[in-house]
């Protein structure tokens, strides 16, 4: 039963029946909804940071979105699976926005098991990731309950709760889901030193989030590296060479069908036209990095009407990506 059914953002490419059965037959898509995808793929909780379901034998999920979202990622998520359990809850990195809801996940799925890499779990533990997850949590909790989004009563006000990482994870695992259906680990880091990309080879399914960049309501792609430009390129070129049908990435779209492949290719161009610009201001403006920060964020987060990152959460990233092009010029990169 396909209890919930999502929307197109490009129109005229197929249609679903009430309940999600009889969709004809789609070269490309771009899906901006909750709902199902293809592949027996949901986008549950919301668009703007979703955990992702694959509806398997076994299920599983991938990312745990804001941690205030927690009852509504359950809530979908048990509308689909029914009487069958989640066996693990794979983490791509642990940002506030796509690892909040875990322990709540946890609690409400028993027996779930939580993937993530090595780092992630040291990240984790630290008390000072802790406190700005829940300083950045309770900001989206304001966010969310302020606007039309989802039902207020849901939401969870506690403080985000840390997790434990239950299997430590590394480049070119395979897990084995059930009934030949596996998930292949790869190592993406560039976004962040903790970052993994998962594919399901048997279902051509990639969820990537934040490694092949991120696209705007708007149609811009947000450039996502923090930590290092060049294995952010690497990693999206190493991932372009997968068999992909559908791809996830980490807010507000999945990508289908020949979408996948323009996705990818529109994201190493943006990257290369993001360094492009910030080190023409930068030369600009006498190596200012508050100045083009100002600029980049007038360019692309002003002109977004949302719903988007929290500004507070966007210009601490923004920062670091400016900070980090700004050392390379420094230093002659």
């Amino acid at each position: 039963m396909r209890p919930f059914v999502g929307v197109y953002v490009k129109k005229n490419l197929a249609v679903h029946d009430m309940l999600g059965y009889n969709c004809l037959a789609v070269h490309s898509m771009i899906f901006g909804e909750k709902g199902f995808v293809k592949n027996d793929l949901y986008v549950t909780g919301f668009a703007w940071s979703p955990a992702y379901l694959v509806d398997a034998h076994v299920p599983v999920i991938f990312e745990s979105g804001f941690h205030c979202m927690g009852r509504v990622y359950e809530r979908d998520i048990k509308a689909v699976i029914q009487n069958k359990r989640p066996a693990y809850l794979f983490i791509t990195h642990v940002h506030y926005d796509h690892c909040g809801a875990t322990s709540y996940l946890k609690e409400a799925f028993p027996g779930m098991r939580i993937a993530a890499s090595q780092r992630a779990a040291e990240i984790i533990g630290r008390p000072n990731a802790q406190a700005l997850m829940r300083a950045l949590s309770k900001n989206a909790y304001s966010i969310i309950s302020s606007k039309d989004i989802v039902d207020r009563n849901m939401l969870i006000e506690d403080d985000f709760q840390p997790f434990n990482v239950d299997i430590i994870l590394k480049d070119m695992d395979v897990i084995d889901i059930c009934n030949g259906i596996t998930v292949q680990v790869f190592e993406t880091p560039g976004h962040t030193r903790d970052m993994l990309s998962y594919y399901i080879p048997e279902k051509r399914i990639l969820v990537a989030t934040e490694s092949t960049g991120c696209r705007s309501q708007t149609g811009h792609i947000i450039t996502e590296f923090l930590v290092d430009f060049d294995k952010y390129m690497e990693s999206i070129i190493r991932l372009s060479q997968l068999d992909i049908e559908v791809l996830c990435q980490g807010h507000h779209f999945v990508f289908t069908g020949d979408d996948v492949r323009r996705h990818l290719e529109q994201s190493l161009e943006s990257a290369e036209r993001f360094r492009d610009n910030v080190i023409g201001f930068l030369k600009a403006k006498g190596g200012s990095i508050d100045q083009v920060v100002e600029i980049i964020k007038a360019m692309e987060y002003d002109t977004n009407p949302g719903p988007k990152q929290p500004e507070k959460a966007y210009l601490i990233n923004l920062r670091t990506r400016v900070a980090y092009l700004a050392e390379r010029l420094t230093s002659g990169e």
